[in-house]
């Protein structure tokens, strides 16, 4: 539950298109219908050690520019450590800004304190990517999912009790197991039980920080379908975080890719699977296993050389410039803007489309 303490969420739909970073002209669509959550020039430092007097900087978010329409699903993809997770907490404020700031109605989270802030987080929920750790296990499943209830003074007693219920056979458990604790649950349950827990305020939109990647791969599909279903059921909005693209793709209305705290590109889920502009997609799609044993012997994985740089000391210019496999000399002189290239299409590169 967030607001009372610094705890839990949920996920996403189908499809929409919006503008990011300073985008040139807006769809038609776009101007018909005003963004729920918009990200502006968004940046997180974290201190770090070493460096003159200690005062090295880790570059968690750098300048992220977004924006996610109402009842849709935006996939936010990267490898592990780039920063989306950062991000993620950011917008829903349980981490502060460095600059930058965070829209959600139109009402900037980034300004507001106390219990302004406190009451607006009833619309705003976080799912966590490990149900092990997320899940408080010395209170019972009932205790757990009712707490945000009681935290915000929502309901009480039977009312409350009667809520649980519900949610509990909303995400597919039984609901006489209120009385269990977490230990005696499955990953997928204990999932299950977050989801529930985010739920239970009726919020309106749900970070979903890599919630199936701590699951077997037998049980990531089914949290995935119940996402969508729960999705179309209570009119949600998600960020869906995930370090696996075709997880992304697959319940993503519009996915966003993240390399070293920047968004290197965002379109249509359908986009960028099929044809992927900027060479860091390229490398992410070129990983994604085949299903067709033949098409998967054919194929040819794009390998990049090197380690991820530091987020203490990035890479100037273009931040892929040191790994990418079509890197010029201007890559590493001029920092390419996320701009729009086609419709509904933002790439961060000086040669979009050419690897």
């Amino acid at each position: 539950m967030l607001g009372a303490h610094e705890e839990h969420p949920q996920p996403g739909s189908r499809s929409h298109q919006v503008t990011a970073q300073a985008a040139p002209s807006p769809t038609a669509e776009t101007k018909l219908q005003a963004p729920l959550v918009r990200v502006e020039n968004l940046v997180k430092h974290f201190p770090a050690g070493g460096g003159l007097l200690g005062r090295n900087v880790v570059h968690a978010v750098d300048g992220v520019s977004l924006a996610i329409q109402p009842g849709e699903t935006l996939g936010l993809v990267g490898e592990s450590g780039c920063g989306k997770s950062t991000l993620g907490r950011v917008i829903v404020r349980l981490l502060p800004a460095t600059s930058g700031h965070v829209y959600f109605r139109e009402t900037d989270l980034t300004k507001m304190r106390g219990e302004k802030l406190r009451r607006l987080r009833q619309e705003i929920q976080m799912i966590f990517q490990d149900p092990y750790a997320s899940l408080n296990p010395r209170m019972t499943v009932g205790d757990i999912v009712s707490e945000p209830l009681r935290n915000f003074g929502v309901a009480r007693g039977k009312k409350a009790d009667q809520k649980v219920q519900e949610m509990m056979r909303v995400v597919g458990l039984n609901p006489n197991f209120v009385n269990r604790y977490p230990h005696e649950f499955s990953g997928g349950q204990r999932q299950r039980i977050g989801i529930a827990r985010s739920l239970v305020l009726d919020p309106t939109f749900i970070v979903a920080d890599e919630p199936v990647s701590a699951l077997d791969v037998s049980i990531q599909a089914q949290i995935v379908n119940l996402m969508e279903d729960l999705q179309a059921k209570f009119n949600l909005t998600f960020l869906f975080i995930a370090h696996d693209l075709s997880v992304v793709r697959h319940i993503s209305d519009r996915v966003a890719v993240m390399y070293l705290g920047k968004i290197v590109e965002i379109g249509a889920a359908d986009a960028i699977r099929d044809r992927p502009l900027h060479p860091y997609t390229k490398v992410l799609q070129s990983s994604v296993p085949v299903p067709d044993p033949d098409l998967e012997a054919a194929r040819k994985p794009i390998l990049l050389k090197g380690d991820i740089p530091s987020p203490v000391n990035p890479p100037a210019a273009c931040r892929f410039h040191t790994r990418c496999p079509i890197a010029q000399k201007i890559c590493s002189e001029v920092d390419p803007p996320l701009e729009q290239k086609e419709d509904g299409r933002f790439v961060a590169c000086h040669f979009p489309g050419k690897l």
